[in-house]
C-alpha cells in the first residue's frame, strides 16, 4: 500500500523559483487566506500559500520575492493565538499584513493592538492621511474599504507611520519603507475595497519590486517535468468525471506521459439527465485518450442505502469510487497512480492545507478516500482556483464545450437529494435539473451563472392542490449563483419569468413534485451546494 502525503501531491515549489519570483502567503487560518494568492496571481506573480508555523530558516532556504500575512479569525492578544517567527521580520524581504497580520506585524514590532474595541466589519469609511507607499495616488482623501477585525492597533511600532485610519480603527494603514514592513487594517483582496487592487499591486510591483511575468504556460511546463520525474515508465488512472476539473487534469496528465494514462469514467447513475453519453462522445472525440466506460450505478445505489447524513453520503460515494478503480483496472496491473483534478478550494472547504482552515465539509477528493486505497495521488491542479483551471484547459487547447461546462460535484445528484438517495429519487431530480438547465440556456443565463441547479428536498413532504385533488408531494430548490472564484458567490437574480417557466414545468412534468421554490441564500453564509 503507498502511503498518502502531501509532499507527494504539492507543487515542487522550488522549481517555481528556478523560473519566477514567488510571494509567500502565510496562512493564519481565514477561509481566504487563498483568495490574497488568488489576488497575486491575477497581477502575474506567482503566489504559495504556506502555513504560519513556518520558520525563518525555511523561509530564508524559499528565498520568496516577498511575504504577505492573511487574516485570521484569532485575536492576537488570546493565549496561543499563532504567531509569526520573529526573525523572519530580519530577513530584508518585503511584507504585507493584512488584517491580522497587521496587527501581528504591530504587537510582534513593539507597537500596540487595541483589546475588546468596537470592531468593524463590512463597508467602512477609510481616512487617508499624509503620503502613502501602499494606498493607490488616485485614492481619495475619504473612501470605501471592507473590514472585519474586532481589535485594532493604536499605537505604531518605532521607525512606523500611519498613513489611514477608520471610526474603528486609529491605524488602518501602517508602514515602514526602510525595513520594507508595511500592514492594512482592511482587506484589500476583497472585491467591495475598490481601491484594494491597486494597494496590493503597489505592494508586489513597487515596494517589492517584483515584475508581472508569471503565467498560466508556466504552470503546464512545471507540472508536465514533475509529472514525468514522478510517473517514469508507471501507469497512470485518472477518475474522469466528465467537469472541468478532472478534464483539465486527464489533458495535462497526457500531455506528460501520454499513452501510460488510461481515463476511467464511471457512471454512477448520480450524473445529470443524458450527461453520460455526452461526456463519453465529447472526451473520445477531443482528447483521444484511452477512456473506459464503467457503468456502475446499482452499486453506488446498493452503498447509499439507508444513508441520509451528508458527509456520510459523500465518503460512502469516495470509497465506491476507488472500489470502481481497483475493479477496472485488473488488466493494469502496473498501474501505480491515480489523477484526481482537486482544486485549491476543495483543499480549504476540507480543513486547509495544513489542518489550519475551519472544515466546512469533506470534499470527494479529500475527505472521502478510503485508507486503504493502494494508488499514490496526482493532483496537479490543487494550488488552483477554477478560473484558473479554466484558463490552463484553454491553454491545452480544450474546447469551450469542456472548458466552460458549469461546475459538478464529483458525488453527483447524490448530495442534490436531501435525503437517502434511491434510484426513484434521482429520476425525478433529473427531469426536474434539466427543465432549470433548459430555460437557463433559452433565457441566455448560462455564461452569466457560476452554477446552477435543482435540489430535491426528498425527506420533506408538502401539501398542495393539483386538478382539484389533494396532493402530498416533494418541493424542489432551484439554486443559482454568481462567483469568480466559488470562495464566495451571491445568489443570481434570475428574471421573475423565468423562474415562472421553471416552475410552471417542474411541476405540470414531473411526478411527484408539488411546489418548487428559489434558494436566495449567499456564500457566505451558506455553501453553493445544498449538502
Amino acid at each position: 500500500m503507498h502511503a498518502l502525503s502531501q509532499a507527494q501531491t504539492s507543487f515542487d515549489h522550488t522549481a517555481v523559483q528556478a523560473d519566477h519570483e514567488t510571494v509567500l502567503v502565510v496562512d493564519f487560518g481565514a477561509q481566504y487566506a487563498q483568495l490574497i494568492a488568488r489576488r497575486v496571481r491575477e497581477l502575474h506573480v506567482f503566489s504559495e500559500i504556506v502555513p504560519n508555523r513556518i520558520s525563518a530558516a525555511e523561509v530564508a532556504k524559499r528565498a520568496p520575492a516577498a511575504i504577505i500575512l492573511s487574516g485570521g479569525p484569532a485575536s492576537v492578544h488570546v493565549e496561543g493565538a499563532p504567531q509569526l517567527d520573529a526573525a523572519i521580520f530580519n530577513l530584508g524581504i518585503p511584507i504585507f499584513g493584512i488584517c491580522y497580520g497587521a496587527q501581528l506585524i504591530a504587537q510582534q514590532l513593539g507597537g500596540v493592538v487595541g483589546r475588546g474595541m468596537a470592531g468593524e466589519y463590512g463597508r467602512t469609511q477609510l481616512k487617508r492621511f499624509g503620503d502613502s507607499l501602499i494606498l493607490p495616488d488616485d485614492a481619495p482623501e475619504y473612501h470605501e474599504c471592507w473590514m472585519s477585525h474586532f481589535d485594532g492597533i493604536i499605537e505604531v511600532p518605532d521607525g512606523f507611520v500611519a498613513t489611514a485610519s477608520s471610526p474603528g480603527a486609529p491605524v488602518a494603514v501602517l508602514e515602514n519603507d526602510e525595513r520594507k514592513i508595511y500592514g492594512v487594517q482592511f482587506h484589500p483582496e476583497v472585491v467591495h475595497s475598490p481601491f484594494g487592487m491597486a494597494a496590493m499591486a503597489r505592494f508586489v510591483h513597487e515596494r517589492a519590486g517584483i515584475g508581472a511575468d508569471w503565467a498560466m504556460s508556466s504552470v503546464i511546463d512545471r507540472q508536465v517535468a514533475e509529472i514525468r520525474e514522478r510517473v517514469g515508465d508507471a501507469r497512470v488512472i485518472c477518475g474522469l468525471s466528465g467537469g472541468v476539473d478532472s478534464s483539465v487534469a486527464a489533458a495535462l496528465v497526457h500531455k506528460a506521459v501520454g499513452a501510460q494514462l488510461t481515463c476511467i469514467y464511471v457512471d454512477t447513475g448520480l450524473m445529470r439527465k443524458g450527461e453520460s453519453e455526452q461526456v463519453v462522445e465529447t472526451f473520445r472525440r477531443n482528447l483521444g485518450i484511452e477512456l473506459i466506460h464503467a457503468d456502475e450505478g446499482t452499486s453506488f445505489f446498493e452503498a447509499l442505502a439507508g444513508l441520509t447524513e451528508p458527509e456520510a453520503k459523500r465518503k460512502a460515494i469516495g470509497e465506491r469510487f476507488i472500489r470502481v478503480f481497483e475493479k477496472h483496472t485488473g488488466g493494469l496491473t502496473e498501474a501505480k497512480f491515480l489523477v484526481q483534478g482537486t482544486l485549491y478550494p476543495d483543499l480549504i472547504e476540507s480543513g486547509g492545507t495544513d489542518g489550519t482552515a475551519s472544515v466546512i465539509k469533506s470534499h470527494h477528493n479529500v475527505g472521502g478516500l478510503p485508507d486503504d486505497m493502494e494508488l499514490e495521488l496526482i493532483e496537479p491542479l490543487r494550488d488552483l482556483f477554477k478560473d484558473e483551471v479554466r484558463a490552463l484547459g484553454t491553454e491545452l487547447g480544450l474546447p469551450d464545450e469542456m472548458v466552460w461546462r458549469q461546475p459538478f460535484p464529483g458525488p453527483g445528484l447524490g448530495v442534490r437529494i436531501i435525503g437517502e438517495v434511491t434510484a426513484e429519487r434521482v429520476a425525478v431530480l433529473q427531469e426536474a435539473d434539466a427543465i432549470v438547465r433548459h430555460e437557463l440556456h433559452a433565457a441566455g443565463l448560462e455564461r452569466a451563472i457560476w452554477q446552477s441547479y435543482a435540489a430535491l428536498l426528498a425527506d420533506v413532504r408538502s401539501v398542495g392542490v393539483m386538478g382539484d385533488e389533494r396532493t402530498y408531494g416533494h418541493p424542489v430548490v432551484i439554486r443559482a449563483v454568481t462567483s469568480d472564484d466559488a470562495m464566495t458567490a451571491d445568489w443570481a437574480r434570475v428574471p421573475y419569468e423565468t423562474l415562472e417557466i421553471m416552475s410552471q414545468r417542474i411541476i405540470n412534468e414531473v411526478d411527484g413534485v408539488n411546489r418548487v421554490v428559489y434558494d436566495i441564500t449567499s456564500k457566505p453564509p451558506g455553501t453553493i451546494e445544498w449538502e
